[in-house]
């Protein structure tokens, strides 16, 4: 069975075999939220993809650095030109707040979310803001091979000299002539020596909150330096992968290949990763839209546009059922699918401590499990892994029914391949055992269900029914079966 780990690049447009540089250790950058409001299901979508990643690479064995950012500067609204108001200053100026406390009320925000979500927290969470002096350093050296030029206390990146050289677009596919004849002029671009060129340090301007001191101006950084800057303190020169969502393929992780490119004169990343997105009537999920639903409305069903109340646990299945690199587009019915499915996955699970074993097996685990590897192994393709988790629930249904039989051994390796890919690498979890609460409920409901059983014993009928009458109301559904009263919520 092999494990050889194939994923598809989005630099060369090809699946690759991955080969970290320095194995066993491998390095994991992922761009993170810029924090100015509370995380949708666009933000979801990459965490969950990445986490996916991040567990099946120290499932396989490797030591692996994983690193997301906080973007708490320097994220301007026009991310095209890198001109318009720092989100996160606008957010402070209408909530009347410090602009550091807006970063960390929707920090902790995008943490307790993630939490609920089963999203492991990375290795590394630095700030931007954190990493000023790096950022700086950084430019000096850009300045110092040619490649930027300081205008009027702001820095720009030399976009057609880095392009004559190396050949901007790689990542992306986009020709720089082509963009040239379809960018229109826009404020602030006249100072720059090529309406392209991105800037690296921006000078803030007298309502500007947040600036530091440089050798050029009062400024802040730009928000392509950050994620360089990062990425390369904290994994080295070159790292193996960089991952996010495909919003930012251009101009994020571009002018970031572009400029890093300069820095050290090497391939930056060797394996670029991009999920895409998540979308309401076609169009992208995004705040900058106006058309996002918050993982908050999600979870209470506070939103118009929501029939329901869906759990943590349904939004991450909602999205392992799509392949990372196709779009998802919102639906009620498609949730409510999600929900069903779920609930089938975890009830068969469930089962699996009260699955007797047999001298013989009539059950194939062996070909279910390196199927379900072979799925990771091609890029992560989740879709077809969960079919072989639910070919697994087939089979636990059908032993307990009698209609197939499993030996020791066959069964040992049932339950950790269940429990191995739902739990560990899918990182699904019961929802009783998300929380504290949830697990009183679960003892509260079985409690009430042996009470119903002894007044069925006592053959007080009017009892029992009251008792499944009143659980029913609450959405518990409660069957008998051989082997005693199950239940489920609806």
């Amino acid at each position: 069975m092999t494990r050889d780990l194939f994923l598809y690049n989005t630099l060369t447009r090809t699946k690759e075999r991955f080969e970290p540089l320095n194995p066993p250790n491998v390095g994991l950058y992922v761009c993170g939220p810029t924090v100015y409001g509370d995380p949708h299901l666009g933000h979801a979508r990459p965490a969950v993809t990445f986490d996916i990643l991040f567990r099946y690479l120290r499932h396989l064995g490797y030591k692996v650095r994983y690193v997301r950012n906080i973007t708490d500067v320097g994220h301007l609204e026009d991310e095209m030109a890198g001109e318009g108001e720092d989100r996160i200053l606008k957010r402070a100026r209408i909530e009347q707040l410090e602009p550091m406390e807006v970063v960390q009320y929707y920090t902790n925000r995008y943490h307790t979310f993630m939490d609920m979500l089963g999203v492991l927290p990375p290795s590394i969470e630095p700030h931007a803001s954190g990493h000023i002096i790096e950022q700086q350093q950084l430019i000096r050296i850009i300045m110092d091979k040619g490649y930027a030029y300081e205008i009027n206390g702001s820095v720009y990146f030399n976009l057609k000299k880095y392009n004559d050289k190396f050949g901007y677009g790689i990542l992306s596919g986009r020709n720089l002539d082509d963009m040239l004849s379809n960018t229109r002029e826009l404020e602030g671009q006249d100072e720059k020596r090529f309406p392209l060129d991105f800037a690296l340090w921006k000078k803030a301007d007298p309502t500007h909150i947040m600036h530091w001191p440089s050798e050029w101006s009062e400024g802040f950084p730009g928000w392509h330096l950050e994620c360089s800057t990062m990425g390369m303190k904290y994994l080295g020169e070159q790292f193996d992968i960089h991952g996010g969502g495909m919003d930012l393929i251009f101009p994020h992780h571009e002018c970031e290949l572009a400029q890093s490119t300069v820095v050290t004169n090497k391939s930056y990343v060797r394996c670029w990763i991009h999920n895409n997105m998540i979308t309401i009537n076609g169009q992208k999920m995004s705040k900058s839209k106006n058309n996002f639903i918050t993982l908050e409305e999600f979870f209470t069903g506070n939103n118009d546009l929501l029939e329901k109340a869906y759990s943590p646990m349904t939004i991450r299945f909602y999205m392992l059922q799509a392949h990372y690199s196709s779009p998802v587009d919102f639906s009620n019915d498609a949730l409510k699918a999600a929900d069903q499915g779920l609930k089938r996955l975890m009830k068969g699970v469930s089962l699996l401590p009260r699955l007797e074993a047999s001298a013989t097996s009539t059950v194939d685990i062996k070909t279910l499990h390196e199927n379900a590897y072979t799925a990771l192994n091609d890029d992560l393709n989740c879709p077809v892994l969960l079919g072989s988790l639910f070919e697994g629930v087939k089979i636990i249904n059908s032993i307990k029914d009698g209609k197939e039989t499993i030996s020791v051994q066959d069964l040992e390796l049932l339950r950790t391949f269940m429990h191995t890919f739902t739990f560990d690498l899918m990182g699904l979890e019961q929802e009783e055992n998300k929380n504290a609460g949830g697990k009183i409920l679960n003892k509260v409901i079985e409690l009430l269900l042996q009470q119903r059983q002894e007044a069925k014993i006592r053959k007080d009928y009017a009892a029992s029914d009251n008792i499944r009458n009143q659980l029913v109301a609450l959405g518990i559904v409660v069957k008998d079966t051989q082997d005693g009263a199950e239940w489920e919520m609806e």
